[in-house]
């Protein structure tokens, strides 16, 4: 009886080492994937929070350039024709595109406080361009074509795609690192 005893004894115990074991090696393994995982940081989060709020003002400034653009285009298009009630409607947007043009610098400087020195220089050059466009297309202006219009909409158009797809980009590596 002894020996049946002690061999009772030595398989439990095998048996419940070998458990224990297999729960040890399961616990190592789950809480190994758990710390290789990337915790995400209150200061990434806030970097991505800060590039939302970047491209949100970008959007609305490119709006505003569009209300204020096909205006533009319709006066020269009309000439000394055109309504006295769309004329008022363009200075209110020209107002409104010159208030956004302040939240557009605060946009770049945002930029630059979180070291983004490429967008910051995209986006200021996006905002050169639509000034550009402001000082060559105006009201009154009978000489410009609509084919020269279209070209220098076409360039503020590139570089706002360009100034998208580098914020695009630094977005995606925040994201991927969250």
């Amino acid at each position: 009886m002894d020996n049946e005893l002690f061999l009772q004894i030595t398989d439990t115990s095998l048996k419940i080492g070998l458990g224990a074991l297999i729960a040890a090696v399961t616990a190592w393994v789950v809480l190994r994937k758990a710390n290789n995982q990337p915790i995400t940081s209150p200061r990434d989060n806030r970097r991505l929070q800060i590039l939302e709020e970047v491209s949100t003002q970008v959007g609305t400034v490119t709006h505003i350039f569009a209300k204020y653009s096909s205006l533009v285009v319709e006066s020269i298009q009309f000439g000394e024709r055109w309504p006295q009630a769309r004329r008022a409607e363009l200075e209110a947007v020209n107002t409104e595109l010159v208030d956004e043009f302040k939240k557009l610098a605060e946009a770049e400087a945002k930029l630059l406080m979180l070291g983004e020195k490429n967008l910051e220089r995209s986006l200021r050059l996006y905002g050169a361009k639509i000034a550009v466009y402001r000082k060559q297309v105006y009201v009154g202006r009978k000489d410009i074509s609509l084919e020269q219009i279209t070209a220098l909409k076409n360039t503020i158009v590139q570089v706002r795609e360009q100034f998208y797809d580098m914020l695009s980009r630094k977005y995606d590596r925040l994201l991927a690192n969250a």
